[in-house]
């Protein structure tokens, strides 16, 4: 009789996203040095598949809370330094020409945003947090966002650039300790700039 191998399910951003923040929750806990939750970050970024994450995050007791069903990983709830109060997708914007001041509310995951000839200013302070892991997807073309993050955010950029790309300044760029931020998107001569909270 011949054995029928286990289905694999291709990993989402949600899936990606609940292995990010266990990996998060372990370095503060101490759990892993900096540079192991990098590498497991940037790993757990390039999974394909959903049993790719779970060797990951199998030697920490974090990693109890991805539990596996059919075609996604699940992360249990746990409660955050600062209460969640925003749906968790923030919502998609356009904008042309124009921008605007845009508070990102605590409990957002991901926004998107198609900016023509404009950008908007993001402030990510009340959203971002220690295990929290926040995902913009901001399209531009001739144009830009400012992205203003607190102390201790760890920005990772993923944007697809051409004749463009995104501007982190070096004070920006946290140890994790309050949560990471992924940048995506298409950037056509055009790109954001990161910059800490307190430099608006």
């Amino acid at each position: 009789m011949t054995e029928v191998p286990a289905p694999r399910y291709r990993a989402g951003d949600a899936d990606r996203d609940a292995a990010l923040e266990i990996l998060q929750r372990a370095y503060e806990a101490g759990r892993l040095t900096f540079t192991d939750m990098q590498e497991r970050q940037d790993r757990a970024l390039s999974c394909v598949y959903t049993d790719e994450l779970r060797p990951l995050v199998a030697d920490l007791p974090e990693g109890d809370d991805l539990g596996e069903r059919p075609g996604a990983t699940v992360l249990v709830p746990r409660r955050s330094v600062v209460p969640e109060t925003a749906p968790a997708h923030g919502g998609a914007s356009l904008t042309v020409m124009s921008g605007r001041d845009v508070m990102v509310e605590s409990g957002t995951r991901d926004l998107s945003d198609f900016a023509w000839w404009g950008g908007n200013n993001y402030d990510l302070s009340e959203a971002m947090g220690p295990g929290r892991v926040v995902t913009l997807h901001l399209h531009a073309v001739m144009a830009g966002h400012n992205l203003y993050v607190p102390e201790g955010v760890r920005v990772i950029d993923q944007s697809v650039a051409i004749m463009a790309g995104n501007d982190i300044d070096r004070f920006a760029q946290g140890d994790g300790s309050n949560g990471t931020l992924i940048l995506k998107g298409v950037l056509f001569w055009a790109g954001s700039d990161v910059k800490l909270a307190g430099d608006r």
